[in-house]
This record gives C-alpha cells, structure tokens and sequence, in this order.
C-alpha cells in the first residue's frame, strides 16, 4: 500500500476585471461647461455659482469636467477682481482731475 498525499490544489484564477464599455464614453457635467464658457461672455457671478453646483454634483456623480468648473470658478472671481480694480482706476482718475467732465 503505497501513501501518496494528493496532488497540490491549484491556485484560485482571479477574477476578470471588466473591460471598459468601447463606444460609451464618460459622461460630461454640463454646468461645468456653461459655466466655463459664460465666464467669457461676461457673466462671471453665474460662472461663479455654475461652477460651485457643478463641483457638488461631480462629487456625488463622478462625472468628468472637475477641471472645468474649477477654472469657471477662478476666471469668474479673477474677472471680477479685475472689474473692480478698474473701477478704482477709473473713479481715481477722474477725482483727481476735476478738469475732466462726464457727459
């Protein structure tokens, strides 16, 4: 009688990771868009606003476009910054010339 111990059991297989879906590709937040494209046309507080509500959503969705609604955020305040340095500038200059008459 011969006392062989079984042969080794082999080794579990891992599971197959799925292959992404070719043809679907990942969903885009639209008010990360708008909100981008609406900082040039001016509309920096709806830039602004857009870009915070685009955030919470892609936090909660995975959605793409986290880049964009950052910059719609940035160029929105830096706009804005630049609007009100401007109008420093521009009621500066004209109180310290009196000369100067806005008709």
């Amino acid at each position: 009688m011969t006392d062989s111990a079984p042969p080794p059991a082999p080794a579990p297989q891992p599971a197959p990771t799925p292959a992404p879906a070719s043809g679907t590709p990942e969903k885009w937040n639209v008010l990360a868009i708008v909100g981008f494209v609406i900082v040039f046309f001016g509309f920096s507080l709806v830039s602004i606003i857009l870009g915070f509500i685009a955030l919470n959503q892609i936090k909660k969705t995975g959605e793409r476009g986290r880049g964009l609604a950052i910059w719609a955020i940035v160029l929105g305040f830096v706009s804005i910054i630049i609007g009100i340095i401007a109008w420093i500038v521009v009621v500066t200059a004209i109180a310290a010339n009196p000369n100067i008459s806005v008709q």
